[in-house]
């Protein structure tokens, strides 16, 4: 794939894992009662942001009711929500809030994306499922290797398949594999001398949010950590006391 509009047809198109495109096809015609009038996207999801973004948010896998309904990632349910009202505070998007594929949503520096691109039952993809699936992300990073400078990474799922990637995409990257944490912070280097800042921060799943385990302004702030890493200008109001 010469580009990343190549790309995302491709994995739009994606029919590999069997028990992931019957799942996705299934929700997308049973529906939920509250979608029961929309029309499902019910396919794999490609990456959204500019080709030419410093920071990359790598999460888990589509949301069954969530960007497998809408067809775009982290659009559509709660987790979503709080992502975008976060990236709009820091300056990162164009608004709070993310209902469908075509609501106006631009994204600025930044591309989201995933290490599974179909939604799987009950959010557990399998390992043969992750490993067909990863060569889609290594393949966007390399696209992305100009200007891409730090990587937000959602979840101890995510934190694993991106250093998987990076190994296998000939990263060096730290043996043993570095933990993941919230607010953990990892530099890997490239033979050609690029260098990428991995930053952990826990999932923005409803069970995180609803506890406290993540909160606003914890997010914010591995958020307005990637765009210093990035060598991104602060906005406006982060340049104000909060």
């Amino acid at each position: 794939m010469r580009d990343l509009e190549q790309l995302d047809r491709l994995i739009i198109s994606c029919r590999a894992c069997p028990r992931l495109v019957a799942w996705r096809e299934e929700v997308a015609t049973v529906k939920r009662a509250s979608f029961a009038g929309e029309k499902y996207w019910g396919k794999a999801v490609p990456g959204f942001g500019p080709a030419d973004a410093s920071i990359m948010i790598v999460g888990l896998a589509p949301a069954a009711h969530g960007a497998n309904r809408t067809g775009r990632m982290f659009t559509g349910d709660r987790s979503g929500d709080f992502l975008f009202a976060s990236m709009h505070r820091v300056g990162l998007a164009s608004q709070a809030t993310a209902s469908s594929i075509d609501d106006g949503l631009e994204l600025f520096h930044t591309r989201i994306s995933s290490p599974v691109r179909c939604a799987p039952p009950q959010n557990k993809p399998t390992p043969t499922e992750r490993r067909t699936c990863s060569p889609f992300l290594a393949r966007e990073l390399e696209l992305m290797a100009p200007t891409m400078k730090a990587t937000v990474v959602l979840g101890a799922f995510g934190w694993q398949a991106l250093f998987s990637v990076l190994a296998e995409s000939g990263w060096q990257v730290p043996r043993p594999r570095p933990a993941f944490g919230h607010g953990a912070q990892v530099v890997v280097y490239h033979p050609d001398g690029r260098r990428l800042t991995v930053l952990g921060c826990f999932h923005v799943s409803q069970h995180n949010t609803f506890t406290g385990r993540l909160t606003p302004d914890m997010l914010d702030a591995v958020l307005t950590t990637a765009k210093q890493t990035a060598g991104i200008a602060p906005t406006v109001d982060e340049g104000d006391e909060r």
